[in-house]
Order: C-alpha cells, then structure tokens, then sequence
C-alpha cells in the first residue's frame, strides 16, 4: 500500500513539474507551420493579412462578439482589436492562454495593431510575460520596438494634468466623470509624458483606478502597464505605487 501511494505521488511530482515546465517554456515553442515570427510580422506590409501566434496577456474589452486583447510571446507583443470572438472563447481567454489570429496588420495614430475582423482560434500552451523596465528608453526611437509589451516606469514625477493643477483628468481633456478614462501627466529626466488609466481594462472598482485619482503632484510613482501608442507614446497603466 505505501509502495503504491509512494508511486502515485512520485507520479504527480512529475506530472507537476513538467506542467511547470510547460507554463515557462511554451512562450519560446517554434511557430507552427503558416504562422509568423515575430519579425516577420514587424516586416509585414500595413493592411497585408498577417497570421500569428500569441499569448493573452490582459483583457480590454468584448461585446457584439469582438475582442480586444493585450498579447505578447517571448519575441514581442501584439495589440488585437475587436477580433470575431464568441462570449464563451473570451471567457477561456484568461492570462497566458495561447491564441492564433488570422486579421489584417493596421495602424491607427501610430498604434500597430491586427484589426479589421481578426479570427481567435484557442490553442495548446500558457505564457505569461516578464514585465519590461523602460524607463531609462523613455524620450528614445528605441522605445517602440517594445510597442503594446507588458513594461514598467520606475521613479517618475506626477506633474499636473492641466492648468488648474489637478493630478489627473476625466478623459485627455477633463470632459468626463468617475467611471471615465483616466489621463495624468508624469516626468522624468525634465520630459513629461500622458499616461493613461483605460477604462476598459481597469475601471473604476480596480485599484490602480482608485490609486490614480488620489495621486498628488510632485508624488514619485513607480507603474506598471501595456506600452499603447498614440501619437506617442501613451501607455495603459495597470499599476501604480506611490513611493
């Protein structure tokens, strides 16, 4: 009897360990056949049908059967913007479920994006991101090579959002209320930059929301979020410490 529960549970240990493994290492498995690399998909012509493999990594939006995800593999990320996607394939979509999309590569204000329609088929494997310290590549060309990742900003200045002093604004020109898009201005190096609290991916009943609002000008903050780009760059902030 001891011989037989000492054999299941060495059984287990194992079965254990390489689903481990697989959580790890499934973010660097080879593309399957049709499907491009990550630099292929950079290389791509804009509005060419692109075929990609990825890895969710949060959740933005669904409704009329259309998704919008923030995804990434261990090469680079992907933005997926109202992709074909049933309510009961989004509710499987938790983080590091790998997907394939079949869309079109688009841009919109400097947003590299697979719009226009995109298929989600769910597959086999789990990844989820390191986060990616960019704070020294803030003001550099070299940030957008990290466009749409899982990335981090440490010891950044709050500077006011507008003219009346205020910390932040209900969307990028004060027009909104609670439950809005939150916009706040942060510095560093003498160079200030909008970032943003997305609604969509964090509302209100989320902590980084409720962080944000009660910011001061002149707190120091370290965050966390998904490298978005508009007409610059404009991350969405999912986390917010104030030092």
């Amino acid at each position: 009897m001891k011989k037989k529960l000492a054999l299941t549970l060495t059984l287990a240990l194992v079965l254990s360990l390489t689903a481990c493994g697989k959580s790890q290492d499934s973010g660097s498995d080879e593309k399957s056949e049709g499907v491009m690399t990550y630099a292929e998909y950079v290389d791509a012509a804009l509005d060419s049908e692109v075929v990609i493999e990825t890895y969710v990594q949060a959740k933005q939006s669904w409704w009329e059967d259309k998704a919008t995800l923030y995804t990434q593999d261990k090469d680079g990320a992907y933005f997926i913007y109202n992709a074909v996607c049933s309510e009961t394939d989004y509710d499987k979509l938790t983080p590091g479920t790998k997907i394939k999309v079949t869309g079109y590569k688009t841009e919109w204000s400097g947003e590299v994006e697979v719009a226009e329609g995109a298929s989600i088929e769910i597959e086999d494997g789990n990844y989820v991101a390191p986060v990616t310290d960019v704070t020294d590549l803030l003001g550099k060309d070299e940030l957008i090579n990290h466009q749409n990742k899982f990335v981090s900003f440490k010891g950044m200045t709050v500077e006011a959002a507008d003219d009346s002093g205020a910390a932040f604004l209900y969307n990028w020109d004060g027009s909104g209320e609670d439950g809005s898009d939150l916009y706040f201005n942060v510095s560093l190096n003498g160079e200030t930059y909008t970032f943003t609290v997305e609604s969509y991916l964090c509302d209100s009943s989320t902590e980084v929301y409720q962080t944000v609002k009660n910011l001061n000008v002149g707190d120091t903050v370290d965050m966390e979020g998904y490298l978005y780009w508009y007409e610059g760059v404009n991350p969405h902030i999912t986390s917010v410490t104030v030092k």
